[in-house]
């Protein structure tokens, strides 16, 4: 039998060994602990000799169910899980750097990593260079320096900057260093970096895996080897998925191929859309024939994602009063789910971040984040028209 598509690797993928009492749905267990009569067998499962389950901060059969439809839906080799997406990064970047070590990076990535990168690696006596995201060659360059690690996020958080994954993939492993990508935007449906070279595959799973922002939930997928070093600082450091949030998550993902479809197609309409109010001042979408990088995320990508964001004149006085007059956007600090969420960065994406700061990523005070749903696209046009006219008709008052 021929492999299966993508959209039934979502709904299958993962879970069949998990099932239990003829059930067609993958149980929540919230056992801690799990018990063992045979001395022998206990110990032989606790090494990792047979597998099973010994205490729930180690592993959980919902929790494996989830980890195992990532892994198979990037094309991994071993997958782990976290509590929170930051959570994948930072065990990931702990687990990868030692005082003395270097690590490249680019100065677009989410707010919280970039916090790492400036704040808590440097304590470490890890050196860290960031690089402006695009320039490919400045990242060379210091790549060919030497590096211990390579982290990437493509599409970017919120601009939605495009890296050339396979070429910097390339320019890593030519020096030794891991190449990591965090890939939470584009999702394994419109994107998958472990086959443009990449070692490691982060994903925040509360956003767009989950799809209903109702679960907290980290994953990283990969090379065997750098993800059980990865499980093992994760397991002591405690960081575990809950095994409620395990099931919310895999519920979520038999849709993701559904809600991924539509959101594209989604975004790319409200990105053009949008370039016809004259309060907007840019928008930014990989799909945009204008984007910078948009040759490169049309060849590396299956589609360009349900994320967008533009700036529109006025900066954060404009974002003030145009927010609260969309009636089909959930103004919150999220994204990926089936509403359609908005926001600016200073109370999302970088809220951890100065204003000086955002502004040196290149991320304007009257920049909003617009995380395309699945609504019918007519009444999202419609409801950015009569937000943009109420603006209008407050403005001339």
């Amino acid at each position: 039998m021929k492999e299966a598509k993508f959209g039934t690797k979502s709904i299958w993928a993962g879970e069949k060994e998990q099932l239990a009492f003829g059930a067609t749905q993958v149980p929540v267990v919230h056992s801690v602990s799990f018990g063992y009569d045979d001395m022998d067998e206990w110990y032989d499962v606790a090494i990792g000799k047979k597998p099973g389950h010994i205490y729930g901060r180690n592993t959980n059969p919902t929790v494996q169910a989830f980890e195992e439809k990532i892994r198979i839906l990037e094309g991994a080799e071993a997958s782990t899980s976290f509590s929170t997406g930051m959570a994948a990064i930072s065990n990931t970047l702990g687990t990868l750097l030692f005082p003395g070590d270097r690590v490249v990076s680019i100065k677009d990535t989410y707010g919280g990593t970039n916090k790492i990168f400036t704040e808590f690696l440097p304590k470490q006596q890890v050196e860290v260079v960031l690089c402006d995201t695009g320039d490919h060659e400045a990242i060379e360059k210091e790549v060919a320096k030497g590096c211990k690690v390579l982290y990437l996020e493509s599409p970017t958080n919120p601009t939605v900057k495009v890296t050339d994954i396979r070429r910097m993939a390339a320019a890593g492993k030519s020096v030794g260093a891991t190449v990591v990508v965090d890939n939470t935007f584009a999702t394994p449906v419109n994107q998958n970096p472990l086959e443009l070279g990449a070692d490691l595959v982060i994903h925040s799973a509360t956003k767009f895996l989950g799809g209903h922002a109702d679960a907290l939930g980290g994953a990283v997928c990969g090379e065997k080897s750098l993800v059980e070093a990865i499980y093992h600082y994760r397991e002591i450091n405690g960081a575990t998925l809950d095994p409620m949030a395990a099931y919310l998550l895999l519920r979520g993902m038999k849709t993701l191929k559904l809600r991924i479809d539509q959101q594209n197609k989604n975004a790319a309409e409200i990105a053009e859309y949008l370039k016809t109010f004259d309060m907007v001042e840019a928008v930014y979408y990989p799909g945009l024939p204008e984007h910078p990088n948009h040759d490169i995320a049309k060849e590396q990508m299956n589609g360009f994602g349900g994320m967008l964001s533009f700036a529109v004149k006025g900066g954060v006085e404009t974002v003030r009063d145009l927010l609260p007059k969309l009636t089909y956007a959930n103004r919150a600090a999220n994204l990926g789910s089936v509403e359609t969420v908005v926001g600016p960065s200073r109370t999302t994406s970088h809220v951890e971040c100065t204003p000086a700061e955002r502004a040196a990523m290149g991320i304007p005070e009257g920049l909003i984040r617009y995380s395309a749903g699945i609504e019918d696209i007519e009444d999202l046009k419609e409801d950015l028209a009569q937000a943009f006219q109420a603006l209008h008709t407050y403005a001339k008052n």
